[in-house]
């Protein structure tokens, strides 16, 4: 079990905390929905949580058949509805890893990935393609 804090500041601005490491970041409102856009929406949270977890799981198979990812990134896209409620509507995924495994590693490596957590977790009416780029370098 892990738990976070998180504070209201006023004028759509929050300060997380994370209560084991005590780590501490803000988010604020969009500037497209009423806020100053000056750090992370919750929405963008969301987007990138998928891509750290989407590479944490795919780095615990590589590590756990000796396959480097290194350097590897995760970018995403995130859409949102506005109707019939404003809600994330896709998140377009498209991960660069540095290194080019044998195939049966790669498929391993997706596999996992596609498995992960945030993942598996989110409402299936959100888009989600996620394209490997193998041999590709982080843009």
């Amino acid at each position: 079990m892990v738990r976070t804090t998180t504070l209201y500041e006023g004028d759509l601005h929050c300060r997380l905390v994370h209560e084991p490491s005590g780590a501490v970041f803000d988010t604020d409102a969009p500037k497209d929905n009423q806020g100053r856009g000056e750090s992370f929406s919750p929405t963008d949270l969301v987007g990138a949580a998928l891509g750290s977890c989407l590479l944490t799981v795919m780095g615990i198979a590589a590590r756990a058949n000796g396959v480097a990812i290194e350097g590897a990134t995760a970018q995403v896209t995130k859409t949102m509805a506005a109707a019939p409620v404003r809600r994330i509507a896709k998140l377009d995924v498209s991960i660069a890893i540095p290194h080019d495994p044998p195939p049966a590693e790669r498929a391993r490596l997706e596999a996992a990935a596609l498995g992960c957590p945030v993942k598996m977790s989110l409402h299936p009416d959100i888009e989600m393609p996620i394209a490997f780029h193998w041999g590709a370098q982080p843009t």
